[in-house]
């Protein structure tokens, strides 16, 4: 049985107004809360079981709009800064309806969508340094992406091998280097914990030492993980001093790009990235700084060769020919775990092609300089306190009133603090913990945020204060 519309012009009709929908939702978002707690008759619509029949799209269509836009987490909200969500840009939304009117399946084929696919992965590997001879693909996301890298990284040990290898990342590495270990298998015991120093970087000295301890014992520093803007604070590790370390040491260096690699975008703070271009590996995302609408994330390897031994299969059906469907090799999927994956490259490259890179750097510089004014306000204010060096557009501070209580009481409060200026909806920070402090944390990555936001982050916090400091 076929599933298209019986009538195609009221379809057309309907899904014009879908787009005008979301159009108006972007288009006045400042309007709108950035989030609210969806109420439990609401929530209470989503325990249903399958109906047996089908609904009309515009009865669809409505519940969208009523019951599921309303509260979702609101990233695409200038005043979201929790976690490192980007907010998406009407280009991307529209790349990605485009993407999944055509349903290319990416995992390989003789198809166009694959080149569009390759020059993205291009693009990246030119403006990171990588060779010619490099690989890559796109992923859901730095974290598919780690474990693309770090089972790359496992099939280059001449002896492959579980035991005896040690893994070394920053305490204010992202888990998802545990997980990624946890995943093939290895124990996350493996994982050496370096700490950080006052500009919460991986502190070198204190990770030669181990080195050195490990190899006194015969076990063989396998990885090491730089990290180009920790989750927490934005921090970059000297990705120049560890890609030394790593080729005198004979490691695999793995750069976790996440936030803050697509910083080479940008004239005045690509410096600091200096010493990616000798990365075994980078992962990263595109749905962060980059703006692309969720998921889109990248994997490059160093060398392609042996990332393509790595997951290349022999499976009959997957047969190169060299002309036809089964022409175009390699295919993606030589180069991953996903043989069926979607068009996610499209919503990428229409997002660089339209904005190109000096627009997009100039993005990503405008959310340091309002993390910087932020801090700087802050600075200025005596109920709070700036808890770390703003490295790149991540702010960490606290409330501490007139700086009577000891730490446990002000975890409690800003705690509490943070659940109000959350249900405000006047602004979203998320909560992290520096040294056992709990602090609230602003991460400005939506292109939307501007001064004003920064002032209504500020006025939601005092209003919190007045009514949690009691």
């Amino acid at each position: 049985m076929m599933l298209d519309p019986n009538d195609w012009s009221n379809l057309r009709k309907q899904g014009h107004q879908m787009l005008d929908d979301m159009f108006d939702y972007l288009q006045n978002i400042r309007e709108k809360p950035v989030w609210q707690q969806a109420p439990a008759s609401v929530q209470a619509e989503f325990t249903e079981g399958l109906s047996q029949q089908g609904k009309p799209l515009s009865q669809l269509h409505e519940t969208f709009m009523q019951q599921i836009l309303p509260y979702s987490v609101g990233n695409a909200h200038p005043g979201f800064m929790g976690w490192v969500h980007g907010g998406g840009t009407p280009v991307g939304m529209l790349a990605e309806m485009l993407a999944a009117g055509l349903n290319a399946n990416l995992g390989g084929r003789n198809q166009i969508p694959i080149d569009v696919e390759w020059q993205v992965v291009g693009w990246m590997r030119d403006l990171f340094g990588f060779p010619q001879s490099s690989s890559g693909i796109l992923t859901t996301g730095t974290s598919s992406a780690t474990i693309i890298a770090f089972t790359t990284a496992r099939h280059a040990l001449q002896k492959p091998a579980s035991k005896n290898l040690a893994v070394y990342a920053s305490c204010e590495a992202h888990g998802c280097i545990t997980r990624a270990l946890k995943i093939m298998g290895m124990h996350a015991s493996i994982v050496r914990k370096i700490p950080s120093n006052a500009q919460h970087q991986m502190d070198v000295d204190v990770l030669l030492t181990h080195i050195q301890h490990d190899q006194q014992q015969a076990t063989i520093p396998w990885l090491i993980v730089g990290t180009a803007g920790s989750v927490n604070t934005g921090a970059m590790d000297d990705l120049s001093t560890l890609a030394k370390i790593a080729k005198e040491v004979g490691a695999w260096l793995h750069i976790d790009g996440a936030l803050g690699a697509l910083a080479m975008l940008s004239p005045s703070l690509a410096p600091r990235l200096q010493g990616i271009e000798h990365a075994n590996s980078l992962a990263m995302d595109f749905h962060k700084w980059g703006q692309v609408p969720y998921d889109a994330g990248l994997v490059l390897i160093r060398d392609g060769e042996l990332h393509r031994q790595c997951f290349a299969a022999g499976d009959a059906y997957l047969q190169r020919e060299a002309e036809g469907l089964a022409a175009h090799s390699p295919w993606p999927c030589d180069y991953g775990m996903d043989l069926s994956r979607g068009f996610r490259a499209l919503k990428v490259w229409f997002t660089f092609k339209h904005f190109g890179k000096q627009r997009l750097g100039e993005m990503i510089e405008h959310s340091c300089h309002l993390a910087q004014s932020l801090a700087k306000q802050i600075q200025n204010i005596d109920t709070l306190e700036l808890m770390a060096v703003v490295s790149l557009n991540v702010v960490c501070f606290r409330y501490i009133g007139n700086g009577s209580r000891s730490d446990e009481a002000y975890n409690t409060l800003n705690r509490a603090m943070l659940c109000h200026i959350q249900a405000s909806g006047l602004a979203a920070p998320s909560l992290t913990y520096l040294d056992g402090r709990a602090v609230i944390r602003a991460a400005i990555v939506n292109h939307r945020s501007q001064e004003e936001d920064i002032g209504k982050l500020l006025a939601a916090v005092q209003k919190a204060a007045q009514a949690c400091d009691n």
